[in-house]
């Protein structure tokens, strides 16, 4: 283990730089559980927080046919990851943070 990095029992690389925020997986008390997901980082203006994109097909069985959707998460962003707009990241489920924000960034790429 890399100094002071929590093990969150998911396979993911852990982060070079450290972060005193206590909602990071790695760093903090935050636990990850439940849904994994990928997608792409769209907007991150608000602190802490990103808006992450996922696209994905649903069938639709009447015409036999897949049908585009797409679905955007508030999902909090620990500063040690340092993800930017355009990334391609792993988000997983954690408690609730905030009104909106129920998943939290575990890695990039």
């Amino acid at each position: 283990m890399k100094g002071d990095v929590r093990d969150i029992g998911i396979d993911v690389e852990a982060p070079e730089t450290t972060c005193d925020d206590k909602n990071c997986p790695f760093h903090g008390r935050l636990v990850v559980r439940g849904m994994s997901l990928d997608g792409v980082v769209v907007s991150t203006k608000m602190d802490k927080t990103a808006i992450v994109e996922r696209n994905y097909l649903r069938y639709v069985e009447k015409y036999e046919r897949y049908e585009k959707r797409t679905s955007r998460y508030a999902v909090h962003n620990p500063p040690c990851l340092g993800v930017k707009v355009g990334d391609h990241v792993t988000i997983m489920e954690c408690r609730p943070i905030s009104k909106t924000v129920s998943f939290t960034i575990i890695g990039k790429g």
